[in-house]
């Protein structure tokens, strides 16, 4: 939820701040953690970024109009290239092919039986898979990697340790929200609220927004913007 709402918040800004400035840039990300396979997450996820690997690496090497081996080939120079790109750093690059082995894995042999299962499995399988790759992602050193997928699974200190209840007690409105932004539940509610009650409410939420934004930033001694490295 902190890389969705970090990335997707500063993509919405720039659609806006575009906008204002009379530039119509594409919707960057689509409800991602709505995704039922790695496949479709990576279609919500960074539009952008997948748009612009298939338009200049994906096609040129021959896309999908080609024998299952090159096709194979194909998709591992493009997720290699995805790792690499967020950084030179191990760790990325074994983030990116976790999702080539994955990728391949439903293109070849699962994408069928997912089709064929009730929604809800997929979602809790796709998220399992996001969740996972996040952690690849988000830790550098092996060492700690490993300590922090033992902890994702309960081993270790466990799933409810005094650190886990502190922060869920310290963030839980800004979990609710997030959890919330990360479907089109408010956008749906919006759109069917009356023109006159939109209009009137948008001063009010810009306000509590930025109260709330604002308590949290002088609570908290650090503030990374996570992606500002990519």
């Amino acid at each position: 939820l902190q890389l969705y709402c970090d990335f997707s918040g500063y993509s919405d800004m720039a659609v806006g701040m575009g906008r204002m400035l009379g530039f119509e840039f594409l919707e960057n990300f689509h409800y991602p953690y709505l995704a039922k396979s790695a496949t479709e997450f990576w279609r919500r996820w960074h539009i952008s970024l997948g748009s612009w690997f298939r338009e200049y690496l994906y096609i040129p090497l021959g896309g999908n109009r080609v024998k299952a081996p090159r096709l194979v080939f194909n998709l591992f120079v493009v997720w290699a290239c995805t790792g690499i790109w967020h950084g030179a750093s191990w760790n990325f690059l074994l983030w990116g092919l976790y999702y080539f082995v994955i990728v391949v894995f439903e293109r070849f042999f699962f994408s069928k039986v997912l089709n064929k299962l009730p929604g809800w499995v997929g979602h809790v399988y796709g998220l399992f898979i996001v969740m996972v790759g996040w952690a690849l992602f988000a830790v550098e050193d092996f060492a700690a990697m490993e300590l922090y997928l033992k902890a994702m699974f309960g081993m270790g200190a466990g799933l409810l340790d005094g650190d886990f209840l502190y922060y869920l007690r310290s963030y839980l409105p800004i979990l609710v929200i997030a959890i919330l932004a990360a479907t089109p539940l408010a956008k749906t509610l919006w759109y069917k609220a009356p023109a006159r009650a939109r209009q009137v409410a948008i001063p009010v939420l810009a306000l509590a927004g930025l109260a709330l934004a604002t308590a949290y930033l002088v609570d908290g001694t650090y503030n990374p913007f996570l992606y500002f490295r990519f």
